[in-house]
């Protein structure tokens, strides 16, 4: 006998009501989600996500006061934090990639289907990283257009508890590659990619690959023009 599916308790904060009913609403119709509330601005949401203790925030990047940047780095500084996933209106938002530096595990355009919806709250609170390949691939090449400096030397210090296999998965995951693309340019299997990838973000003690591709940024791992970012 199959027992009740397990649910995804979500809260929402965007400071436009519309927005933030409407994603309420829509969240609320599946029946393995429970939406525990909303808040309009970035305080508001920690103080609720304090309180009720989400799996999974939708938080939007620009709001009064405290945003959501602020508010993603208040909740994900310890252990046991929500996943964040960062609601934005554009691709390739300039304040993506602090989203991420915060603790984001990724991030939704405003304009998601409602199946993309669905998938992308169940991938996060299943503990994955919501950052598409082509999505990486642009981040990379946007963040090396905003921030043109230089590695962080305790990143790269860091990097040291990898074995050189593992590095060499870390570098291919950020610049983009997808599992079954790492497999096939080390000539592995994708079983072996995901354990490298799971050895990886255990030793260098990193929520998700979207944490690691920051990591491998900043250590200067991947360097502006080391991937092939579409246009």
């Amino acid at each position: 006998m199959t027992g009740p599916v397990p649910s995804v308790s979500i809260v929402v904060a965007d400071d436009h009501e519309v927005v933030r009913a409407g994603f309420a609403a829509l969240l609320n119709t599946q029946p393995d989600f429970t939406v525990l509330g909303t808040a309009s601005d970035g305080a508001k949401a920690v103080r609720i996500s304090r309180e009720l203790r989400p799996d999974v925030i939708l938080m939007d990047v620009r709001m009064p006061g405290t945003d959501g940047i602020e508010a993603t780095r208040q909740l994900t500084g310890g252990a046991g934090g929500p996943r964040v996933i960062i609601l934005t209106t554009f691709d390739l938002d300039e304040y993506v990639y602090d989203a991420l530096c915060a603790g984001a595990s990724g991030f939704l355009l405003k304009d998601v289907t409602a199946e993309r919806l669905f998938d992308a709250v169940r991938v996060v609170a299943a503990g994955e990283a919501l950052l598409a390949p082509t999505v990486t691939r642009r981040l990379i090449s946007e963040f090396a257009r905003l921030r043109p400096t230089a590695p962080a030397p305790s990143a790269a210090v860091t990097l040291a508890e990898l074995t050189p296999r593992e590095t060499e998965v870390l570098r291919l995951l950020a610049e983009g590659l997808s599992n079954p693309e790492i497999a096939d340019r080390l000539v592995i299997t994708e079983e072996t990619v995901k354990t490298h990838v799971s050895r990886v973000l255990h030793k260098l003690a990193l929520r998700d690959r979207a944490q690691a591709v920051v990591l491998a940024y900043e250590s200067g791992l991947v360097r502006p023009g080391s991937s092939d970012p579409p246009r």
